[in-house]
């Protein structure tokens, strides 16, 4: 079954300039109206609430019997203690539990960074502090890491096999620390009643944000398949002379699609190009002959059809299907051409695009 005239989001685009191991900053769009809304909050909650991470579940500290008690040289209690544990990025790459160890009999600061454990187990940040070792006091611990999603609590954690002195802590194993989604307007043409969702993730460094973005989006489409009790009918494409079916959709896309400048479009409707197919043969020297048509708005359609690896002067073959022509220059493979990128704010060559109120959802 096909849903006829139904937009369902073309571009994806990523912050290349604010994107870091800890934060990112993606934009999809065009969306139905209502959709952005619908898929911002899915991927919102399945992001804080489902990616696994890793986490300390139980400690055992020397001379300590529970969570409350003192600890002869050491400025902290064992609560103390256990709520910085909570604070340390831990990276997980094989299975687990996993056993680590902190030892020290020198007085001063202990952090993360002296934490001893196998190559399995990544402390991202070496730096945070623990506890503090006064003159003649140690600190002798045992940790069990263990790999989890969302809060686990203590009672959950408790394992009897790990024996006498071990203290079960309630844990979080999210590596997603925060998530924000904006919902705006987005244009298709001449339409602007569409919408743009766009994420911006928080992590702990464990996990990229673009991983934890694919993996929630994983996760829901995995979850919605059993729902589906039909078989989705195929699209006609180009078949080839072996038999074998070629299709190039983007070539049959309107141009209307492109989020083009009214500018822009309208010279591409006056030349009478309706799709990227018939757009793609054109070669940049018969594009500034259009009227009106001039260098800035060439760069614009140069960078869309890039970010679909397309580009001016190609040829189309017999099957269908985008060829290098001689004036076309192909775009390199970047993450740039795979997610697209976000616009700087410009001053246009016309002011005629129009301004629709936003939804946002900021948590």
């Amino acid at each position: 079954m096909l849903w006829r005239g139904f937009q369902k989001p073309k571009r994806l685009a990523v912050d290349n300039e604010t994107l870091t191991d800890k934060y990112g900053k993606f934009s999809a769009q065009p969306f139905e109206r209502g959709f952005g809304t619908t898929i911002g909050n899915a991927l919102r909650r399945t992001l804080l609430s489902s990616i696994e991470g890793a986490a300390v579940t139980a400690v055992r500290i020397e001379g300590v019997l529970h969570e409350f008690q003192s600890i002869t040289g050491v400025v902290e209690d064992a609560t103390d203690i256990i709520l910085n544990l909570k604070q340390i990025p831990f990276k997980l790459n094989g299975e687990g539990p996993k056993a680590l160890y902190l030892r020290s009999d020198q007085a001063g600061v202990v952090t993360s960074g002296m934490i001893e454990a196998d190559g399995d187990v990544e402390i991202l940040d070496k730096n945070i502090y623990i506890c503090t070792v006064s003159d003649g006091g140690k600190i002798d611990m045992e940790m069990r890491l263990k790999r989890g999603r969302g809060y686990v609590s203590a009672d959950k954690n408790f394992d009897a096999d790990l024996g006498l002195g071990f203290i079960p802590v309630d844990s979080v194993h999210s590596p997603v620390r925060k998530v924000n989604y904006l919902v705006e307007a987005a244009r298709l043409g001449q339409i602007t009643d569409y919408d743009k969702l766009t994420i911006e993730i928080w992590t702990n460094g464990t996990v990229l944000p673009a991983d934890a973005l694919g993996l929630s989006a994983k996760l829901l489409k995995d979850h919605m398949t059993i729902f589906i009790n039909f078989e989705e009918e195929i699209e006609a494409g180009h078949e080839s002379h072996d038999g074998a079916v070629i299709h190039n959709e983007n070539l049959n896309r309107s141009v209307e699609e492109l989020e083009l400048s009214v500018r822009s479009y309208n010279c591409l409707k006056n030349a009478n190009i309706a799709t990227i197919g018939e757009l793609i043969q054109k070669t940049e020297a018969e594009m500034l002959k259009t009227k009106n048509f001039g260098r800035k708005s060439l760069n614009e359609i140069k960078e869309i059809l890039a970010q679909m690896g397309l580009s001016l002067g190609m040829k189309i073959d017999e099957h269908g299907n985008p060829q290098p022509g001689p004036t076309s220059v192909l775009p390199a493979a970047t993450l740039a051409a795979s997610f697209g990128h976000f616009d700087d704010d410009e001053d246009d060559e016309d002011d005629d695009d129009l301004v629709m109120p936003s939804e946002t959802e900021n948590f």
